[in-house]
């Protein structure tokens, strides 16, 4: 039973902590809300990060959750820039950084996830950026606008969703843009090989310089300032700037302090949790990038048991209201359907699924992939629909994610005609 003596905390002030806070309130609950946000800045959304904002089409205020008023009108009680330092489950305290100790009667981690740090010679030099946080954004947006004018050169680690996204953002404003992959097509692990050469296309197209199968050895600079880089296999590159795009770690450290159980890194890391967002003590639960949940698929898929570990923004922004309802004993399942969006030119997507390289036996193809405006479809070796992407289609996620559930047995031949209605084809 929850009621208003109880206190409940959330340390995490991104879109999945917000999210909780909102929930909680406007599910009834009357005791104390505390939301602990490492940084200065109000709880915010991610995407624009790399997309809208730093593109300069939306302005700083429009990627916060809730305008600043909001948290004193629904007296959540915050603390901004105050890191927690130290979890004790049996005391049910949580300690912050100027060494306030907070009891709880529930708690939520909400952490997140923080870029992975290239661990070669030259990261310290002025020019080496990473982007996850708001302040990342806003020096890169102006760090790009000033390549485009000098016709600069931005050389990219990694060809993931960030690295993809920020090429094309540089291209946008005019940079030199050269991206370093150690996998042979962008997008590799996500897509495979079918698709990932796709968007190495798309890039091309824009003027972006691949540089596939091949690692960073070296940042050279000189009086502090980037001048090239260098790879494992001899070439060099030149370059002003240079942005680490090679993925986010989930921030487990209070976690694995207070003994909750972890998911191996191998596995994608994070912190263990049940269907209902718990962790292994029954008072802690966890959502948003941190979390590894059960992996919600069809019943018969062999993928079914997986945890997995989603940074996107739908699992955050569905997350984080199924763990504050957890929270209030509500009887909670989280089963949403892994699902992302991007935005790259004049190229929009969106994947619904998980389907890795080795999981699934054919990539089944809707509409016209030249111009760019298709679904593409992974089927497992029995049939059954693992993942879906609708790529400048829309209105489509709903049905792609319907027949992922439904685990029913699909034919490419009538996956591939655009005649036959993909609701034609639920059982």
């Amino acid at each position: 039973m929850v009621d208003a003596h109880q206190t409940f905390v959330i340390v995490g002030g991104g879109l999945a902590g917000a999210k909780a806070a909102e929930t909680l309130r406007s599910e009834g609950f009357t005791g104390r809300v505390i939301l602990i946000c490492d940084e200065r800045d109000h709880p915010y959304e991610r995407p624009p990060l790399s997309k809208g904002y730093l593109l300069g089409k939306e302005e700083r205020d429009s990627v916060f959750v809730h305008e600043p008023a909001w948290y004193a009108q629904a007296q959540i009680e915050l603390h901004l820039g105050q890191p927690a330092v130290h979890l004790d489950p049996e005391a049910k305290t949580v300690r912050l950084g100027d060494g306030t100790l907070i009891v709880y009667d529930r708690l939520l981690l909400a952490t997140g996830a923080e870029p992975r740090r290239l661990d070669v010679p030259g990261t310290g030099l002025a020019g080496v950026h990473h982007l996850r946080r708001l302040a990342h954004a806003e020096r890169l947006r102006g760090v790009l606008a000033s390549l485009g004018r000098d016709n600069g050169h931005l050389v990219i680690a990694g060809a993931g969703w960030i690295g993809l996204e920020v090429a094309a953002a540089a291209r946008t404003y005019g940079a030199e843009v050269t991206i370093v992959e150690a996998a042979p097509t962008p997008l590799h692990g996500v897509l495979g090989p079918e698709l990932g050469g796709l968007f190495a296309d798309l890039h091309r197209e824009h003027g972006v310089r691949f540089h596939f199968g091949a690692r960073l050895t070296e940042i050279v600079g000189q009086d502090g300032m980037v001048l090239a880089v260098r790879t494992d296999d001899g070439e060099e590159h030149p370059a002003h700037d240079v942005l680490a795009a090679i993925g986010a770690a989930p921030r487990t450290a209070l976690a694995d302090q207070a003994g909750l159980d972890l998911v191996d890194r191998a596995a994608g890391g994070g912190i263990a949790v049940d269907s209902a967002l718990r962790t292994s003590d029954p008072y802690i639960y966890a959502a948003g990038d941190v979390a590894a949940a059960p992996l919600s698929l069809s019943e018969s898929t062999p993928l079914q048991d997986t945890r997995l570990r989603v940074e996107h923004w739908a699992n955050a922004l569905n997350g984080g209201p199924a763990a504050a309802r957890a929270m209030l004993g509500q009887d909670v399942s989280y089963d949403r359907i892994p699902y992302f969006f991007s935005d790259q030119y004049d190229v929009g997507l969106e994947y619904s699924g998980y389907a890795p390289p080795g999981s699934y036996a054919q990539v089944v193809c809707r509409g016209d992939v030249a111009k760019r405006e298709f679904i593409a479809f992974w089927l497992g070796a029995d049939g059954r629909l693992l993942a879906g992407m609708n790529v400048n289609v829309w209105d489509v996620v709903e049905p792609i994610q319907q027949l992922i559930r439904s685990g029913a047995p699909l034919t490419p031949g009538a996956l591939a005609d655009p005649e036959v209605p993909l609701a034609a084809l639920l059982p």
